[in-house]
């Protein structure tokens, strides 16, 4: 599959924009069925109406996209909120919305432009040139699309396109202002340090056993044993269906014998070479200039072979081979240009090219080895053929191992036992499982995975002590557990945290005291500058923060330096308080492409918000109304 898409990659670019065209908000279309009945609303926009067909069709195609993005984490019900759903109205208002305002401004897509689009969807091409309008039709079919519709919406695409480039297109910012941000980003302040550390003052702190069982009840959560339980478990997957498959050495021939080519290398060839490199626009004068300089040392070389090495480190305009004697290594077809590799695959070892024109220039070859073509023998493979073999008919076999799995755990549903000794599964034993997961364990890990986590603090498995449904935690892979111990949650001892709690109060009274000593310094060094215990010098900028946690750059960035040296005191939540000092403000040196990619980026950001505001312009003037009730209630594309 994978193999198929890399050499399809141009095919598959079309399959993916079929597949997340409705993901555009803005950019997306109105839904090609415009349903006038206003008795199921969900809402109305001017004359037009949102029907509960078309809401739920967005909250279907909003789902597939989750699918896509999350995977095996992915959960329906994450749609089931008012919020989530008033999201999706929203964008099919503004479709409505936009749509009116294309119709009253007669923005429309010629006939033309719309077949130039089509014909030039990348991976629709044959090798002859022409249209594949079989394909074309075939992928539109898979997305359950004929090609009218999709020709109504990407014409309705390319004319929302047009509005979006004529508002975004009003947008732009002053070059003063530009500059003037371009300025406060490129100043520089000159900085030095002052720090009051927590554990510098750790020592003054005199910490109680009510200070200590103060802080064990008013942060109870902190020391909450989560509930847990032990469970036992199978899994079914592509392994543990290869690992009961036996392969008999007759099929492992027959594997062999028609994938050989899987199992060979190709003749490769290392050569080394000289390059007099010419530019493709250069003129007469100097492609003669280089012929003349590459037949020079052919000459040369016709009479001392030997010196290759040394005239490619002199002449050889090539950076990367050059320094090596002109060395290129092993390479095998298809890995050179065209001209070069015809000419390297027509040399014997040691012989010595004619002058090869490419399109880096000219080649002066020398073939230096030659790697013969091999197939590596059955029994190097036999281990690598037996093992694609399972994983073939394990794949086949594993559609109907997971029917029966499925049905096994649901329909005796108080063991594992019977779906471990009908599909040959091992029942395995897994303690500390909570309901959050194990951060410290990768998600991927089956009895770590969310969607099996969920099943198995299910009410269902908890109360009832029956099997969890079989759960997909990756393709091919299905998982059913059940429970063995349960722990509810509960409070660690204050003596077993004691300790810990110590060490937490004792930091926090160190900080409060640190804070303290650096506010009251800070208020004597505003009266009178002094630079005592203050470090060493360092510049920043927006560009150069040094080091600077990003809370106190933010404060030094932004202190009033009309007064030098001007002051500012941070308190670093856990880490105590920071005293600097800004004794020098410059204006830094200018960043030409930095300006010009800032500028931008402020141009784009305002085309985005003009584009933004405009549209609700569009929805005030539309006087949209909505059905709260429709939008509150569960949404019944999302339960699929």
């Amino acid at each position: 599959m994978f193999e198929y898409i890399r050499t399809h990659q141009r095919l598959m670019q079309f399959l993916l924009l079929l597949i997340i065209f409705p993901s555009f908000a803005f950019f997306g279309i109105e839904s090609y069925t415009r349903s006038r009945a206003s008795d199921n609303a969900v809402a109305t926009v001017g004359d037009q109406s949102i029907s509960q067909q078309e809401f739920d069709a967005a909250i279907r195609e909003q789902l597939d996209r989750l699918r896509q993005m999350y995977g095996p984490q992915f959960d329906a019900k994450m749609l089931n909120t008012p919020e989530a759903r008033q999201n999706i109205l929203d964008d099919l208002i503004a479709r409505k919305a936009t749509s009116v305002e294309l119709a009253r401004n007669h923005l429309t897509v010629t006939d033309q432009t719309l077949q130039q689009a089509i014909l030039a969807t990348p991976g629709l091409t044959k090798p002859d040139g022409n249209f594949d309008a079989d394909r074309y039709k075939s992928l539109l079919a898979a997305q359950g699309m004929t090609p009218a519709m999709y020709e109504q919406r990407l014409r309705q695409d390319m004319a929302l396109q047009q509005l979006v480039n004529a508002v975004q297109g009003t947008a732009f910012v002053p070059k003063s202002v530009a500059d003037r941000i371009a300025l406060i980003n490129e100043q520089e302040r000159e900085v030095q340090v002052l720090t009051f550390k927590p554990e510098e003052y750790a020592s003054r702190v005199k910490v109680t056993d009510e200070m200590l069982k103060a802080y064990y009840e008013k942060n109870a959560a902190q020391f909450e044993i989560p509930e847990q339980v032990k469970a036992e478990y199978a899994v079914l997957n592509l392994d543990a269906l290869a690992a009961q498959l036996t392969v008999s050495d007759v099929d492992v021939q027959a594997f062999y014998e028609q994938n050989k080519k899987m199992y060979g290398a190709e003749e490769q060839r290392r050569a080394s070479h000289i390059l007099i490199s010419v530019k493709k626009d250069a003129g007469d004068a100097d492609k003669g200039k280089a012929k003349a300089k590459a037949e020079s040392l052919l000459v040369e070389l016709r009479k001392k072979p030997e010196s290759f090495a040394k005239l490619a480190k002199e002449n050889s305009q090539d950076p990367g081979s050059a320094e090596k004697g002109g060395d290129l290594d092993f390479f095998g077809k298809g890995m050179m240009v065209k001209p070069f590799e015809e000419a390297a695959y027509k040399l014997k070892q040691g012989e010595i090219s004619d002058v090869v024109q490419s399109d880096f220039g000219l080649h002066i070859i020398q073939l230096t080895g030659i790697k013969p073509a091999a197939i590596k023998s059955l029994d190097e493979v036999k281990s690598q053929i037996v093992a694609e073999i399972k994983k073939q008919k394990a794949s086949k076999a594993y559609a109907e191992a997971a029917e029966t799995f499925s049905n096994t755990v649901y329909e005796q549903s108080d063991s594992l036992k019977p779906v471990a000794d009908k599909l040959k599964l091992k029942v395995e034993e897994v303690a500390g499982l909570s309901r959050r997961g194990n951060p410290a364990l990768a998600p991927s890990l089956a009895t770590n995975n969310a969607k099996f986590l969920k099943a198995i603090f299910s009410d269902e498995v908890l109360k009832k002590k029956h099997n969890t449904e079989a759960v997909e935690v990756a393709p091919n892979t299905l998982i059913s557990g059940r429970i063995l111990e349960y722990k509810a949650a509960a409070k660690r001892p204050f003596d077993e945290v004691k300790a810990n709690i110590l060490a937490r109060v004792t930091h926090s009274e160190a900080e409060a005291l640190a804070v303290k000593e650096g506010a009251i310094k800070l208020a004597a060094l505003k009266t009178s500058d002094a630079t005592d215990g203050f470090s060493e010098p360092k510049t920043v900028s927006r560009a150069k923060n040094q080091g600077i946690p990003g809370q106190a750059f933010v404060e030094v960035m932004k202190a009033d330096t009309q007064k030098l040296p001007a002051f500012v005191g941070v308190h670093l939540n856990g880490s105590g308080y920071v005293i600097y000092r800004i004794a020098k403000v410059a204006a830094g040196a200018p960043d030409q492409a930095r300006r010009v990619s800032d500028a931008q980026q402020m141009s784009d950001t305002l085309a985005q918000q003009e584009f933004y505001s405009y549209v609700e312009a569009l929805k005030q003037k539309a006087k949209v109304t909505t059905n709260k009730a429709a939008i509150a209630a569960p949404a019944a594309a999302a339960q699929q």
